[in-house]
């Protein structure tokens, strides 16, 4: 920890009063997923939000507590970042849960509350009437990301910032056992594998441009 501390002195001087990061990133709590590793980025560069499942709720005002959505509120409207990043994993237990039964979660009755958010992704998912528990896992987990997406889009204002430059969004599934990464198109509505060489260096100079 000193070492990380002498190291980074001048950068932990420079962010002592403020922080400007520019990306906000919302992935799972699961323990594998390391934000600042995926990312290679420095402490300061990130506002990171995680939660069972990556996952985004809908927006809206009501009287109770909504941490992911205050959070995200927060990072928009406060720290005005400019890149949004939902992070997805492969494994995630969260969206394995979603088709647990409620007697299996009944030690976990807060999970299965905050799971009934993409009960529709379980439906949608179980139309496939063959589908294997492997593939049903990955396309749970896609198609999770992009709800999360499409839920972001619901914040006030976010859509005339992605429309104007002034935001950007993106959509990732990251491969835990490969340290692989597709990233969303929504104009094609596919993901696609970001080539790698050595590290992601490359690929987060054409992402996070301007930073």
């Amino acid at each position: 920890m000193e070492e990380n501390f002498i190291e980074h002195k001048e950068l932990f001087e420079h962010l002592g009063n403020k922080q400007t990061p520019h990306t906000l990133f919302i992935g799972c709590s699961d323990s594998r997923v390391v934000p600042n590793l995926i990312t290679n980025t420095l402490p300061g560069e990130l506002f990171v939000v995680r939660n069972i499942a990556n996952i985004v709720p809908h927006y809206r005002l009501v009287d109770e507590y909504l941490a992911t959505t205050a959070a995200i509120e927060y990072a928009i409207y406060t720290l005005e970042i400019k890149n949004i990043i939902v992070c997805g994993h492969s494994n995630c237990g969260g969206c394995e849960a979603l088709y647990q039964s409620d007697e299996k979660l009944a030690t976990t009755p807060v999970v299965r509350k905050w799971l009934l958010i993409i009960e529709n992704i379980k439906k949608e998912v179980l139309k496939d009437k063959d589908i294997t528990p492997a593939k049903r896992a990955w396309v749970t987990e896609r198609l999770n990301i992009i709800n999360s997406l499409q839920n972001i889009m619901t914040f006030p204002g976010v859509i005339d910032k992605l429309k104007s430059g002034e935001l950007k969004l993106y959509g990732w599934h990251y491969i835990i056992e490969t340290g692989e990464l597709y990233n969303y198109d929504d104009k094609t509505k596919t993901f696609k594998l970001l080539e790698k060489s050595i590290n992601y260096d490359e690929i987060y100079s054409q992402i996070f441009t301007d930073f």
